[in-house]
């Protein structure tokens, strides 16, 4: 989906297409660089990390199975509880392996960190790296080690490439910054 279909509902074009394809092309080559050969797993935290998960694969050339979670830490409102919920558990074995999380976005990285020490402590994962497409440094609320960094945003309400809004706007191509008027309503 272009940009244009939803421009009423957008305040500004944070990432084209290609700025988002060209960060994940050149995380590609690094990843291959760091684990050709290798026992790598990628792990993407659903929904969000699909259209990032699949783009990376699309350019790498190392041979690794997949995985996914669901969790949660947002329940139905806007902000992190931090608590983290297990909608669905991990669906590869990690055991003894380098794992490599793919992520939309590290906000809070409550869910991230929690999921680090799930997968190195109950998993038994030899390593465990990130490669979050976006992150928003100044909501950050634990010191995490980002392998391969995507973008660093502001705080503002993101969507496309993953990112949604009740469940919309995930297909857009781009990441654009939506409009408060669009969700402002709800959080009064």
């Amino acid at each position: 989906m272009d940009i244009e279909d939803v421009r009423d509902d957008i305040k500004k074009v944070l990432l084209t297409k290609e700025q988002i394809q060209r960060k994940i092309r050149e995380t590609a080559r690094k990843v291959d660089e760091d684990y050709g050969g290798n026992n790598l797993v990628l792990i993407g935290v659903l929904k969000g990390a699909v259209n990032v998960m699949t783009a990376l694969m699309g350019y790498m050339h190392t041979t690794c199975p997949i995985g996914f979670m669901s969790l949660s830490s947002y329940g139905e409102g806007f902000e992190s509880t931090g608590r983290i919920r297990v909608r669905s558990d991990l669906n590869v074995d990690v055991e003894g392996k380098d794992v490599l999380i793919v992520e939309d976005i590290i906000d809070s990285g409550n869910t991230l960190h929690w999921l680090e020490g799930y997968l190195l402590e109950n998993k038994k994962a030899k390593t465990v790296n990130v490669f979050p497409l976006l992150s928003k440094p100044s909501r950050r609320k634990w010191d995490i080690f980002i392998k391969y960094p995507g973008y660093e945003i502001e705080d503002e309400f993101v969507i496309g490439f993953g990112l949604d809004y009740k469940e919309c706007y995930r297909n857009l191509d781009s990441i654009a910054v939506l409009k408060p008027s669009v969700y402002q309503q709800e959080r009064m």
